[in-house]
């Protein structure tokens, strides 16, 4: 994502979680290439689910993927969105998703009230349902 900000002609303000710092991700060939870069204003599927969408950001995906993982053992088919940006924000891949679960969780580490998950929970009401 920083590669990508350097690279846009626009104004950006990049942020990033100090408590993620040494943490050790698996990396592909193709993320490994110099001229590799992810697309601002996209989210990622991180997970394929089928019963429940988690839309989530930054630190507390991982934790939302290992939620996931205890949610299969029972049966429960959980999605994690992996925003990756939050302004762009990708309301399309979360409305597919919320449209295929008819559910949704937000996570975030943020306060209760005026946060990103706030905002996604108004728009999802808003635009996914009837």
């Amino acid at each position: 994502m920083l590669k990508a900000c350097i690279r846009d002609n626009n104004p950006v303000v990049f942020l990033e979680n100090e408590m993620m710092y040494g943490q050790s991700f698996e990396m592909t060939d193709a993320q490994m290439d110099k001229d590799f870069v992810l697309p601002i204003g996209k989210a990622k599927v991180q997970r394929e689910g089928t019963d429940v969408s988690v839309v989530t950001f930054s630190k507390m995906v991982g934790k939302s993927l290992e939620a996931a993982d205890i949610l299969a053992k029972e049966g429960i088919s959980v999605e994690v969105i992996n925003l990756r940006t939050i302004r762009p924000l990708d309301i399309d891949t979360i409305m597919k998703s919320v449209k295929k679960t008819n559910r949704i969780v937000t996570v975030e580490e943020g306060w209760p009230q005026s946060g990103v998950t706030s905002e996604i929970i108004s728009l999802v009401c808003e635009h996914a349902f009837d």
